[in-house]
């Protein structure tokens, strides 16, 4: 009977779990930290661990990789975790650790979401870390800068884990339908397509993919002869995406950010928030959307209404600190409102037409009254010499020129008529009638 109630807790074990590996060989994705000669597959053979803070999203393999070091490290390793642990499990561990280390025992403490650790729990492993009695390996998915102890954190080092690629994640499925303790003992049937769609649902988190995997194998349709076949329909009703999903790497996610982008610029918010929504429901990242449509805000808006840079900024912030789905409405409002601004590319081409006069005349040197002089030997070179500071000047503003000679009299900046552009170039043409004026009485 035991053995049996042994076996069955293992069966119902999640896939996930059934496949973490146990060392580096079997272990996916952060090729920038574990690749051959990286810092951190070199700290882990050689068992010369710190100090550190893994920091990643969800589902990229911090808990993992902890577990990989303890089984690698000659070290005692414990591990708890910062949800259910207090000050009174810090100083048992800590004792512990004192006691090893009079020994000469090295100690690994792991603490999973060590972000969840007030101030003073924190502060409570800092004297042990500095004495060198415990080797600290934090997990967290926030940013250390800000949910760490900066005393603390100054003694970790911080290795950023990134979400696993769409070849990775593959990589990752395929592995589990052959690995015996995966589903490698099935015989089972899934398109190459549809195992690009699990990894494009996951969005970078192997948890969610494998989770997803296991989900429709166990609702796939057997036939006679005892084969698994998973089909779209049943992927779709796992995860309730339909023909939203699309490859985010693919041309689908191009077409659809292309399709967004050019109904704002036409000023069809209709059609910009359906573009909007297909994106979202389809597991896009909406942090990437946010940089889009802050680029927009320039890019397509510009000064004819600078508030919509405001807006989107904004947007982009809050999908930071909410996520989806609550950031959803935070975008609509962003791409709303720049639907209905006036628009003009003014900023852009002002941009790409100071950009190609750059690359034409890198060697064209900064006139001397508009350099730095911080030495005494760059006054005696004339640097600075000349400048006039315009707070000193009635109105703010001073004839001198502050284009290379060459370029005298050249326009970048061209203002539209549209929004608040007129304004700005009625102003600007204040300015370029004022120094000439004042440049044709010397």
């Amino acid at each position: 009977m035991d053995q049996l109630s042994l076996f069955d807790r293992e069966i119902v074990q999640p896939l996930a779990a059934r496949l973490r590996p146990d060392d580096l060989d079997g272990y996916v994705g952060q090729t920038h930290l574990l690749g051959k000669g990286k810092v951190l597959r070199r700290l882990i053979d050689q068992d010369q661990v710190c100090s550190m803070i893994f920091w990643g999203p969800p589902g990229v393999g911090k808990t993992t990789l902890a577990q990989i070091i303890a089984k690698r490290t000659k070290a005692e390793f414990i591990e708890f975790s910062a949800v259910t642990s207090g000050i009174k499990e810090i100083r048992t561990v800590m004792q512990q650790a004192e006691a090893n280390k009079s020994f000469g025992q090295k100690t690994i403490v792991f603490v999973d979401e060590i972000h969840r650790f007030n101030k003073a729990q924190q502060d409570a492993f800092l004297p042990f870390v500095e004495k060198g009695s415990i080797i600290l390996i934090g997990a967290t998915t926030e940013n250390p800068s800000f949910e760490i102890n900066g005393a603390l954190l100054s003694r970790c080092k911080v290795f950023v884990l990134q979400a696993l690629d769409q070849k990775e994640l593959i990589q990752l499925l395929q592995h589990a339908l052959k690995d015996p303790r995966g589903f490698g003992g099935q015989d089972i049937f899934i398109e190459d397509d549809l195992l690009s769609m699990i990894a494009s649902f996951a969005n970078g988190d192997a948890r969610i993919a494998l989770s997803t995997l296991e989900m429709v194998v166990l609702n796939g349709q057997i036939d006679k002869n005892g084969r698994v076949r998973v089909t779209r329909e049943i992927l779709e009703q796992c995860i309730s995406r339909k023909s939203l999903l699309y490859d985010k790497d693919g041309e689908e996610h191009y077409n659809l950010i292309s399709a967004l982008h050019k109904s704002m610029r036409n000023s069809d918010p209709d059609a910009a928030v359906y573009w909007l929504a297909r994106m979202l429901e389809a597991g896009e990242d909406p942090i990437y959307i946010a940089r889009r449509v802050t680029r927009f805000a320039s890019e397509d808006v510009g000064m004819a209404d600078s508030r919509g840079l405001e807006i989107a900024v904004a947007a982009y912030q809050a999908c930071h600190l909410i996520g989806m789905p609550e950031c959803s409405v935070h975008l609509t409002h962003a791409v709303v409102y720049l639907s209905l601004a006036p628009k003009s590319n003014a900023l852009e081409s002002a941009y790409f037409a100071a950009r190609d006069e750059a690359l034409k005349s890198l060697a064209e040197p900064v006139p001397l009254h508009l350099r730095n002089a911080p030495t005494r030997l760059m006054s005696e070179l004339s640097y600075g010499k000349g400048y006039q500071y315009a707070h000193d000047y009635e109105g703010h503003i001073t004839a001198m020129q502050c284009l290379p000679p060459s370029l005298e009299g050249r326009e970048f900046y061209v203002p539209s008529d549209q929004g608040n552009e007129p304004r700005y170039r009625e102003r600007l043409d204040q300015i370029k009638a004022w120094k000439k004026q004042h440049r044709e009485k010397k």
